[in-house]
């Protein structure tokens, strides 16, 4: 007790203590205040209403003493005591080896350039769905970058919840939206001029490359990953299993099932293919390599920088990025009749509602013989309505 027997007195010339009994235990708290007369007053006010939030079962130690050694024998979480910033921290530390390193590096930017700057100081079992939900909404970006800066504040707070940090991750179920314009993906294939120009501007390799990426579909990851043990000549098909990725060190693995699968060679595509392996067949390896460096490409920078860019430029064409060659690939099935879910498994979507989407004006309309076949298998004698009844219809 304080000299009058109220629990305060002078600690210092800068502090005074509070003592106190919680959870049976003696507490003695210094706050930083110099003990004048009224700022005893203020201290014994303060202990009151410390008293008064014990009585009725709502005290929290950490809260009301954040830097006190003592707040970690009362905590209720260890959320309590762990402020957002280390808890994220040491998350990504954690998650690095579990996700692909193009995710992580995702993770990484978006955690240490958005959720610390905004959240890292507040205690973990004090971040609300309200602050998420009105620094969100004071954000100028679209829906999906939205979806993406929530995406690993959402994993990671599942995680504290698993580990009894906080009781509830507070966006459970949760997510932001606000009204913005669609936007069309910007889809702008190369047409068989602009193809044979680009390609007439390009050496040997270059040209092989661009040509195989035309008429395989890839995407750029899959390009620069590719290796000869995964084309299949006997079967005739290119074997997806592996990506490489700008941030990436090493190759990874497609991040869905439909991502790792089997496509076709095509004529073009194995032609290319045949050219190449005068370059690169007897190493084994990457089928396709910088041909400044010899060396693997390290994703589509380099690829623009050194190939692309300057090919466009010698054709004359209208600059688009290396990844409208799959977009090309997809116009040119498509309008040409392919099946669409072939083309969907072809270029590794689940399902070719994707492909719809993307590409539905280069799908031709109906053929005027469409529904003939159905009728001449399925339409017997009985079934078969006469033309008179179809005319009548």
């Amino acid at each position: 007790m304080g000299r009058n027997g109220n629990g305060v007195r002078p600690a210092s010339k800068t502090t005074i203590e509070i003592s106190f009994t919680y959870r049976g235990k003696r507490c003695r708290e210094r706050i930083r205040l110099q003990p004048t007369t009224t700022n005893m007053k203020k201290a014994i006010h303060h202990r009151a209403a410390i008293l008064d939030a014990i009585d009725k079962g709502n005290f929290d130690y950490a809260k009301t003493f954040p830097n006190s050694p003592r707040a970690k024998k009362f905590y209720n979480m260890l959320g309590d005591v762990l402020t957002v910033k280390k808890y994220l921290t040491d998350w990504l530390a954690y998650k690095q080896p579990q996700v692909m390193a193009s995710t992580y590096n995702d993770y990484r930017k978006i955690i240490n350039n958005q959720l610390i700057p905004a959240f890292g100081d507040l205690q973990l079992t004090d971040l609300k769905k309200k602050n998420i939900k009105m620094w969100v909404s004071q954000l100028t970006c679209g829906n999906k970058r939205i979806a993406n800066i929530l995406c690993p504040l959402r994993v990671a707070l599942d995680d504290a919840e698993d580990d009894e940090l906080i009781e509830q991750n507070p966006i459970q179920g949760w997510g932001y939206s606000k009204k913005e314009k669609p936007k069309e993906e910007h889809i702008d294939p190369f047409s068989r001029e602009e193809q044979s120009a680009i390609l007439a501007a390009m050496s040997d390799r270059g040209k092989n490359f661009v040509q195989f990426a035309f008429w395989s579909g890839l995407r750029t990851s899959e390009l620069v990953a590719l290796r000869w043990k995964d084309i299949d000549w006997v079967k005739g098909c290119i074997r997806v299993v592996r990506k490489q990725t700008q941030a990436a060190k090493d190759d990874e693995i497609p991040k869905t099932s439909s991502g790792r699968r089997e496509v076709k060679i095509l004529e073009p595509a194995a032609d290319a293919l045949k050219s190449q392996k005068v370059w690169t067949f007897m190493a084994n390896d990457h089928v396709f390599l910088n041909p400044r460096t010899n060396e693997p490409w390290e994703g589509d920078q380099a690829i623009r920088k050194t190939l692309w860019t300057p090919a466009l430029r010698k054709a004359g064409v209208v600059y688009r990025n290396p990844y409208q060659t799959r977009h090309t690939y997809a116009s040119m099935m498509l309008s040409s009749g392919e099946h669409p879910m072939w083309v969907a498994k072809q270029m590794g979507h689940a399902d070719w509602t994707m492909i719809a989407r993307r590409y539905g004006k280069w799908m031709p309309d109906a053929d005027p013989e469409c529904g003939k076949k159905a009728v001449g298998i399925y339409g017997a004698d009985g079934q078969k309505q006469p033309p008179a009844a179809i005319e009548n219809l």
